[in-house]
């Protein structure tokens, strides 16, 4: 997966290249070029575009109730006023199958997505994913991993997928308990990999949204306890810090893919 030219260097010699992104929101074209020149991508969820908040005639929501109502949910999200959004949602969603129409759009855009995968790619999921259709479209040379270890490289990676309960309510939410034990499952790692970062206010605070994601004490416990060489995470769009030391162990949040389509590289 290094490119179209063949590497002619010894591989038991040169440095393992791995490529790291999150929250690609249905940017497939750069999804696609995301593994040129490294040994592995690895992909740390939100595949799925619902509503881009940046630009409102964007995704899942837009296309199903148009640019104007998109406009009205984000303003009262921003403002955290989440009961007359939900309001507003049931107001729009009356007399149509709500979950035929979704997971119709969402089964699309996974349709491009993982078809834009490179060989090897190793995959978690975000908070706004659908876990229960990933088996139908990961194909060979895709690996689904939560609560999951790999070697890569002779390092081992530890995934843990989804995001803990908020009043966003998104599809892949789970309680704070069985994250925990995700977590825990895991053990000791070289690279903790996950969608969300442990919870730490520079690296939950979306300086853009103006509030805290949820982050994860069971993560942040164990980068203390067992003291990755790295950990990797996405969710928070803009956050206040991208990067800091907690101990020995180097926390990266590898930034808004779909916004940059540029992938964070770890090389060694």
């Amino acid at each position: 997966m290094r490119g179209s030219e063949p590497d002619s260097r010894d591989p038991a010699t040169r440095p393992t290249r791995i490529h790291v992104v999150s929250d690609v929101h249905g940017n497939t074209e750069a999804l696609a070029r995301a593994g040129y020149g490294a040994d592995a991508l690895i992909c740390l969820g939100d595949l799925v575009l619902f509503l881009d908040y940046a630009d409102h005639s964007r995704g899942i929501f837009p296309d199903l109730f148009g640019k104007e109502n998109a406009d009205r949910i984000v303003a009262l999200r921003t403002a955290r006023r989440y009961d007359e959004a939900r309001a507003f949602g049931r107001e729009l969603w009356a007399g149509r199958d709500r979950n035929t129409e979704i997971l119709g759009a969402v089964r699309k855009q996974y349709a491009e997505l993982f078809a834009a995968f490179p060989t090897p790619t190793y995959a978690t999921y975000g908070n706004v994913d659908v876990p229960t259709l990933w088996p139908e479209y990961a194909r060979p040379g895709t690996t689904v991993l939560d609560g999951e270890r790999v070697e890569i490289g002779g390092r081992v990676f530890g995934f843990v997928g989804g995001g803990l309960k908020t009043p966003m309510n998104t599809p892949y939410e789970i309680s704070d308990e069985e994250y925990a034990a995700k977590v825990e499952a895991l053990g000791p790692v070289d690279v903790l990999c996950s969608h969300i970062p442990p919870e730490v206010p520079e690296l939950t605070y979306d300086t853009v949204a103006r509030r805290f994601e949820r982050g994860s004490t069971a993560l942040l416990e164990a980068i203390r306890t067992t003291r990755p060489r790295y950990a990797l995470f996405g969710h928070v769009h803009q956050p206040l810090v991208r990067r800091m030391r907690i101990g020995t162990t180097e926390c990266v949040n590898v930034g808004h893919f779909a916004s940059t389509g540029t992938p964070w590289a770890l090389t060694w």
